[in-house]
């Protein structure tokens, strides 16, 4: 079965962290799809300085989310996973959390009942 190649439409690049002084590396990723593709842009208010921008992919069966998550080096590509409500996305010890206009980041390790590290809201720029 041919599937669309979503390389020229859709790539995901990855830059991996280098130690200092060592060149650095690229990571491209293509994902097949039988039907259309999204990228949303999405710019969150978390009540921190700048506002958080996050890149939405959707391409069926992939949904993926890409966050810049403070401490962390480059941003993390989180994977859709199973919610009982909105989306839910997890990579590696953190989870992104979205719902409606609203969403936010959890750190795994802290437990299950923990409280978010960032709430975020939906910046709407529409007049």
């Amino acid at each position: 079965m041919n599937h669309p190649t979503i390389g020229a439409a859709i790539a995901a690049l990855l830059l991996l962290s280098a130690p200092a002084g060592a060149a650095q590396s690229s990571l491209q990723i293509e994902l097949g799809s039988g039907g259309d593709f999204e990228r949303r842009i999405v710019s969150y208010d978390c009540a921190t300085e700048a506002p958080l921008v996050v890149t939405y992919l959707n391409a069926a069966p992939n949904f993926l989310a890409l966050v810049p998550v403070a401490g962390e080096v480059e941003e993390l590509v989180f994977a859709a996973v199973i919610s009982g409500s909105g989306v839910r996305y997890a990579a590696g010890q953190w989870i992104w959390w979205s719902k409606g206009t609203d969403a936010s980041l959890y750190d795994a390790t802290l437990g299950e009942d923990a409280e978010p590290v960032l709430t975020c809201t939906e910046i709407n720029n529409t007049p």
